[in-house]
């Protein structure tokens, strides 16, 4: 049996996550709902659940001006960019900081958890995460990174 290689597991996942991030936003723009709208909501017979008036920053922010679903995609692009690597980021020290990727999952599960299309890219966000925080503790190093520092765009 093989060593559990922890950060290239992870890699997939994150990977798969992003990607889902961005389809999520991408029907998020068309059907939008904020996730969290039924704590302290308002169960009114003509118009069902309306959401409590704490929450009006999440509803103009989610549903009347779609910038959560915005920023969304445009971080799950940056992580599909990073995770399969842009001829441009290949080899560099941003490609190969896996402190990085947690933090950038993290922000991307936190963004993603807020409207109702995202809720399973930010559960994988954040198993992605902790699977980058077990490669780390274990001290791995990506080694593929390292050995194609400065080869850019060969096969």
């Amino acid at each position: 049996m093989g060593k559990l290689i922890w950060h290239e597991l992870s890699r997939y996942i994150s990977l798969t996550a992003s990607v889902y991030a961005v389809w999520a936003s991408f029907w998020g723009f068309f059907f939008r709902k904020f996730f969290w709208d039924f704590i302290g909501g308002v169960l009114r017979s003509p118009g069902g659940l309306q959401p409590s008036p704490k929450f009006a920053i999440f509803i103009t922010v989610i549903v009347k001006f779609p910038i959560v679903q915005i920023l969304t995609m445009v971080l799950g692009f940056t992580m599909v960019a990073l995770e399969y690597p842009i001829p441009v980021l290949k080899g560099t020290a941003i490609h190969r900081s896996i402190a990085l990727r947690v933090v950038l999952l993290i922000f991307q599960a936190a963004g993603t958890v807020l409207f109702y299309q995202g809720t399973n890219a930010a559960l994988w966000s954040l198993i992605a995460a902790m699977f980058y925080i077990r490669a780390l503790a274990l001290r791995e190093k990506m080694e593929a990174a390292i050995r194609d520092k400065g080869r850019v765009g060969e096969a």
